[in-house]
């Protein structure tokens, strides 16, 4: 997680940084040695990560989701 006070963009700079320096250590201790391994470490510890996104891209409201459900695309009118 991000330390106190500081910013997404600050903690992928920070990860990015001891990858580059090869202080960058994966759950399991083991050195990070690819940069999209470092990238995905990055972007989670920020709070950034994919699946963070999906899960906020969601319709929130009941009728939201049915009219999404029942035209297939989203509430936005063309």
């Amino acid at each position: 997680m991000p330390k106190s006070g500081e910013s997404k963009d600050e903690t992928v700079e920070r990860v990015m940084h001891e990858y580059k320096a090869g202080e960058l250590k994966s759950s399991s201790g083991d050195k990070v040695k690819n940069r999209k391994q470092a990238v995905a470490i990055a972007l989670s510890e920020s709070g950034q990560s994919k699946a963070d996104t999906k899960a906020k891209a969601k319709p929130h409201s009941a009728h939201a989701r049915a009219k999404q459900r029942d035209h297939g695309h989203s509430s936005r009118h063309h």
